[in-house]
């Protein structure tokens, strides 16, 4: 392999017929090519995907009271029902692989009446009554000041967090929120901190517009005992929120005695039960990839092994004269072998460089669209892995696609290669 005569051979047995050689190594780019960019794409699809659940706790459920359907202990069939503070220490008490139980509360939204007024100013916004760990369930950056802390829960005091899109409509240009009062209700809440949502997708604009205050303040203000509106329950990282959701609305189902059969009761979506879904799908996306790529590289080989058939027929004459003056079967067959793997790696390598520069090129356009643009597409690329292993098929592509012609080669007796014209 390292002797010049070698590759002069090489070389010259592949460029007499350039047209051939380029359409040959045409079928190997285009299967790499496509396997490469099918990969890129399925990732940069998955990235964009991802980028949703950024800041999300994923392994997470919502859960919320309903209306029962099925009669229990001479309890009516029809009938509503509420959570309650106990239900929050009952779930902490009864099942420790939650790592956070957070009861929310809401009042008003953004398309109703008119909730909050500052000064001359007033709009709608969603008011929510948080614990301090919802800033760990759900995406957001603190801009200025703070979120709600612990002493705010014990103390009730009247603070509140607002989105950049209460301050868009409250407040004027360069004002500062913090340490300024709005008025929620007809009660006065201090702006401690601003934050900024980054969730994605339709109502991105809206969840700037939302106003968080403290749990029992909300309760205590707006006059609703100990109500809770739903909860957010987050495992920890070592168990599955789904595989606790049984524990955790049969314990309900039981506080509120509740028809253990009747499924309707209690409204609950699973989030890690649907991120795996997604999950899922884009495994599937890879297979198809794969599957896909390679049945292009496959035919790409077999090309190359036809035509390598072909030059060995062609060259019938000359393997007879190098038989007679000496040469060995292993000769011929490491030629005719290295010429296949040779014109193998070289178009599949090329095939690897033009799609990684496309891809390079993808990630340059995305990379310049303004912060927030909302695309269910970033960052494609390929694992090094992949093109490692990519190179492992050329070689092995090569080694197939030569086998054939070459075991042709040198099952040619000298002496009827040198009959033939």
């Amino acid at each position: 392999m390292f002797k010049k005569d070698n590759w002069d051979e090489i070389l010259q047995a592949l460029t007499a017929n350039v047209f051939r050689t380029i359409l040959t190594a045409f079928g190997v780019f285009w299967g790499i090519f496509i396997l490469v960019i099918l990969l890129a794409a399925g990732k940069g699809l998955e990235n964009g995907v991802k980028k949703g659940f950024d800041g999300i706790a994923t392994n997470t459920m919502f859960m919320w009271s309903q209306t029962t359907t099925k009669a229990y202990k001479g309890l009516p069939k029809v009938r509503r029902y509420d959570f309650r503070n106990s239900d929050v220490a009952a779930l902490k008490a009864a099942l420790p692989d939650l790592l956070y139980v957070s009861p929310r509360n809401q009042l008003g939204d953004f398309n109703g009446t008119n909730n909050v007024v500052r000064g001359t100013k007033t709009s709608a916004f969603t008011v929510y009554g948080d614990y301090p760990e919802l800033i760990k369930q759900q995406p957001m950056d603190i801009l200025k000041g703070r979120f709600i802390n612990q002493q705010d829960i014990l103390e009730r005091r009247k603070i509140a967090v607002i989105g950049k899109g209460v301050i868009s409509e409250l407040y004027g240009k360069e004002e500062e929120a913090i340490g300024t009062y709005i008025k929620v209700n007809g009660i006065n809440f201090m702006v401690v901190g601003v934050y900024h949502s980054k969730q994605q997708g339709g109502n991105a604009e809206q969840e700037q517009k939302n106003i968080f205050v403290p749990f029992t303040t909300f309760q205590q203000a707006f006059n609703y005992g100990d109500k809770v509106g739903w909860m957010a329950l987050t495992a920890k990282d070592e168990t599955s929120i789904t595989d606790l959701k049984p524990k955790i609305l049969e314990l309900i189902k039981s506080l509120h005695s509740i028809n253990p059969k009747d499924d309707r009761a209690v409204g609950n979506f699973d989030l890690y039960e649907q991120f795996n879904k997604v999950q899922s799908l884009f495994n599937i996306l890879k297979i198809i990839a794969y599957f896909v790529g390679t049945l292009v590289l496959i035919s790409g080989v077999i090309g190359i092994s036809n035509i390598m058939l072909i030059v060995v027929k062609e060259r019938t004459k000359e393997i007879g004269i190098r038989r007679a003056l000496g040469a060995t079967p292993g000769a011929i067959r490491s030629q005719i072998l290295s010429e296949s793997i040779f014109l193998t790696i070289i178009s599949g390598m090329f095939g690897i460089a033009v799609a990684t520069g496309i891809i390079a090129l993808l990630n340059m356009a995305l990379d310049s669209m303004p912060p927030g643009s909302n695309t269910m597409f970033a960052n494609p690329s390929v694992d090094l892995r992949v093109v490692f292993v990519a190179l492992l098929i050329l070689v092995g592509s090569g080694l197939l696609a030569g086998f054939i012609p070459a075991q042709t080669a040198i099952n040619v007796k000298p002496v009827d290669a040198l009959r033939t014209e």
